[in-house]
């Protein structure tokens, strides 16, 4: 009560935070008349002068209201496009790292443009980041005319590109791109063995467009590296024809909310009879546990045009929020496969992962972040907790007068479509244009086929007509034009009204099933009023839709049954339209618990990438003094864990000289270990062989003796830095069983991930000096022109990984010399007291 009394006097918090605003806006605007009078010429020299200030440390609020008076006029020149004052209130709010919630049609676009000039001027780069690679170039080629205007440069990251483009696009003041090719170039650029072949800068500013859509529903989805593992494919065919023979509910359960399958004791002893094995359970027999339930994923919960398609012999994800095509993206743990198996195409072997990351952690590595959306408020909880933004709903330009009629509820999925088609076809008789919204692709395709029967004109935009989306969703406002559309597919392109149309109401929105998310369904509410324009919205609903059915219709169902409706009479209810809403937001809060979740268990790996990407650079980055360094520092960490259980005792344990002896031998190739056991080196004189080793290395390698050192580190690096990401993916696939401990999975998993952390740590200096030690150098002599003349000579050699441009080892073994033997040289003397000092 005090809250709202509260809110009544001082306003809201939006609100409070506008007011304070206003003063910046008023400043911009006192700048027009002077902005006016420069010549087209002056805008590229004062953007100079301002970037000039700003890398010499002035701070851009200070800059903002005279870098956004440029940009204004700027945007009038170069466009014919002046910022409104509500625009600026949005440039504001994103420069100050906040989400601006824009309705649609309000212009996202172009306020962008206002915070990306002020940041770019830093020199540091300013990102921006929308959904799709069409959307991406249309924005950068658009809003490219403002900067090109105010002299800065502007680069654009699509699909294909080589590296070279991918660092002059990034080496721009402005660098458009989608959310995924940002993350794997920060990905493959860790993974790279040169500085000169990265290609991303440091992360500073970047403005997501559609912000929901990417940091909230594709945040469950982590970005993944992978090489093809050591795995046969076969089993997932030979599990696939067991399928049929196992029914629901006898030989497995389902649980369709959270997406899972189990076996009964039935359905084991079924497939062990079909296998022909003894214990489906036993741990030898564990791989055929994991494809049959997988297997019973793919058929039972996943289903074909709609969780995914077919094309060109390949399975292809669709984007469950977009109804997007998702080429190159599969279904992790196996489920890829399985679906493949199902679909009878080619089954592609499992992947290893080599590099991952969740949009979660690869956003928040930026130093500023802020988004755009026309919904946000929604998840406005979440935004604060996993990014710690701020949403600030931003007034529209013009007043909303869209109506949005109540929901209509049908008995079945038959009256429900029938209604959808008569409406459609009234409409369409009057020549109001019409957005039916589905949530899949057979949905769209069967009301397609119902409108085709009645020979109603419309276009059917879904993940299969991915390349002429944003031509038909352009055209879907003028008079008498139908298009059915996969949930938000064309987002981001305006609907613009034909002529006529807003004297017919506009543009009518049917939605033909709510969204488990209420804001997916506010975004395709969102795509008529634009500007002020009329328009009109409802969403037809079944009893039997999916979320109706799993979250509670029988209520629903009694209620129609004594009210005595039939199948062609619609529910128009309040309380019913509550009911429904009850349920998507315990929807949402499970997904975002999932998120979280997600999150939570890939801060521990953030940690640990984090600490191997810096050490990654920092090797690329040493000079040889630095590299040498770094050996000398491996080689004590080893002879010190080696060394210590011998050197705490008066009375060193044989077993123990005797580890110590063969690890020297084994690591550092370093005298033989079966005299060692008998005479050990002292520590300090093994670590001057081994340094000799080096010495001897450094003097035959000359000036390419920094190259042998930093490619043999990052080769053992990344190596087991690939072996421990495998090894961290197995940890989390069964630590939710210590649940049934009494322990808390999340803790078990940090603490057991960092001994593992520190074993991969361990072993990257083992693995590193091991190949030091033995690599060989060879000269080459070349001819020229038959004369015999020496060349310089020119060193080659190699490690495990593949890098460009490495020279191949040669390696030649020498027969050992144990410490106690007559040394080669000849002197008469031991070993151990000459050569081998």
């Amino acid at each position: 009560m005090l809250g709202v009394i509260g809110r009544k006097i001082f306003g809201t918090k939006n609100e409070r935070y506008l007011k304070t605003l206003r003063p910046l806006v008023d400043a911009i605007g006192a700048r027009e008349q002077d902005t006016r009078k420069l010549a087209d010429a002056d805008f590229p020299g004062r953007t100079a002068e301002l970037r000039a200030q700003a890398q010499a440390g002035r701070s851009l609020d200070e800059m903002l209201p005279e870098v956004f008076a440029l940009v204004r006029e700027a945007g009038r020149r170069a466009l014919d496009m002046r910022h409104f004052d509500v625009q600026l209130v949005g440039g504001i709010t994103l420069h100050q790292g906040r989400i601006a919630e824009m309705r649609t049609g309000e212009g996202k676009t172009l306020v962008a443009t206002l915070p990306v000039v002020l940041n770019a001027l830093t020199g540091k780069g300013a990102h921006v980041v929308t959904v799709n690679d069409y959307l991406a170039r249309r924005d950068a080629e658009w809003m490219g005319q403002i900067y090109s205007f105010l002299g800065l440069s502007t680069g654009v990251i699509v699909h294909g590109l080589d590296d070279t483009q991918r660092r002059a696009a990034y080496g721009a003041d402005i660098t458009y791109g989608t959310n995924n090719e940002f993350g794997f170039d920060y990905l493959r650029d860790n993974m790279k063995f040169y500085l000169e072949q990265l290609v991303q800068r440091d992360l500073n500013f970047c403005i997501v467009d559609e912000v929901d859509s990417i940091l909230i529903d594709e945040a469950r989805t982590p970005l993944i590296i992978s090489g093809q593992a050591d795995m046969a494919v076969g089993m997932y065919t030979q599990i696939d024809a067991i399928i049929p023979a196992l029914k629901v509910d006898r030989d497995f359960t389902l649980d369709e909310k959270a997406r899972t399958v189990a076996l009964t004791d039935e359905g084991s002893a079924r497939c062990e009879q079909i296998l022909n094995i003894d214990n489906l359970y036993d741990p030898a027999n564990i791989a055929y546990q994991h494809h049959i339930l997988q297997a019973l994923k793919a058929h039972k919960l996943f289903k074909r045009d709609d969780d995914y398609i077919v094309k060109d012999d390949q399975v292809v994800i669709v984007d469950e929020f977009t109804g997007r095509l998702m080429p190159g993206r599969r279904f992790s743990d196996g489920l890829h496969q399985a679906l493949e198996a199902k679909e009878g195409v080619k089954v592609e072997a499992e992947n290893q992962t080599l590099a991952s990351i969740t949009f979660q952690n690869f956003f928040r590595m930026y130093a500023k972040l802020s988004g755009m959306t026309g919904t946000a408020d929604t998840e406005a909880v979440e935004f604060k907790q996993i990014y710690g933004l701020d949403v600030v709903a931003i007034p529209t330009n013009m007043p909303m007068v869209r109506k949005d009629h109540p929901d209509a509820i049908y008995k079945n999925q038959q009256a429900k479509y029938r209604a959808i088609v008569n409406e459609i076809e009234d409409l369409h008789k009057k020549g109001q244009p019409v957005l039916v919204g589905t949530v899949s692709i057979d949905k769209s395709e069967l009301i397609s086929a119902m409108l085709t029967k009645r020979r109603v004109p419309h276009n059917v935009l879904n993940a299969k007509q991915h390349e002429k989306e944003a031509e038909i969703v352009a055209e879907a406002g003028q008079r008498g034009k139908v298009t059915i559309a996969t949930n938000m597919a064309g987002r981001g392109t305006d609907i613009k009204l034909g002529e006529g149309v807003t004297g017919l109401g506009g543009l009518f929105i049917l939605g033909t099933e709510r969204h488990e998310s209420r804001r997916i369904d506010n975004q395709l509410r969102g795509r008529s009023g634009r500007q002020g324009d009329p328009g009109a919205s409802r969403f037809y609903l079944a009893l039997d839709d999916d979320l109706m059915r799993l979250f509670g219709s029988d209520r629903l169902t009694g209620i129609m049954e004594r009210l005595g409706l039939n199948e062609e009479d619609a529910i128009e209810n309040a309380m019913v339209s509550r009911a429904i809403e009850n349920a998507q937001k315990r929807v949402e809060a499970h997904n975002f618990d999932i998120r979280k979740q997600l999150l939570d268990f890939d801060d521990t790996m953030n940690q640990q990438r984090a600490a191997i990407y810096a050490q990654r650079r920092q090797i690329m980055a040493a000079d040889e003094e630095r590299l040498q360094e770094m050996v000398e520092a491996f080689t004590d960490d080893l002879l010190e864990e080696l060394y210590a259980p011998i050197t705490a005792s008066k009375q060193p344990d044989p077993e123990d000289v005797a580890y110590c002896a063969a690890r020297l031998e084994e690591i550092f190739d370093l005298w033989d270990a079966q005299t060692m056991k008998d005479d050990l080196p002292a520590r300090d004189e093994a670590h001057a062989g081994i340094m000799d080793k080096f010495s001897t290395l450094r003097a035959g390698a000359a000036d390419v003796y920094k190259e042998i050192l930093r490619y043999f580190l990052l080769e053992a690096l990344d190596r087991n830095w690939k072996d421990h990401l495998l090894s961290m993916d197995h940890l989390r696939e069964g630590i939710g069983l210590r649940g049934y401990g009494q322990k808390d999975p999340k803790q078990e998993y940090k603490r057991e991930g960092f001994g593992l952390f520190q074993d991969m740590l361990a072993r990257i200096k083992e693995h590193a000096l091991r190949s030091l030690v033995r690599v060989r150098l060879k000269s080459q002599v070349e001819e020229e022109d038959f004369k015999h003349k020496e060349e310089p000579a020119k060193v080659r050699y190699s490690g495990g990984a593949q890098a460009p441009q490495q020279p191949e080892t040669v390696r030649r073994e020498a027969p050992k010399t144990g410490r106690n033997d007559p040394c080669p040289c000849g002197s008469g003397k031991k070993y151990k007291k000459c050569c081998g000092k």
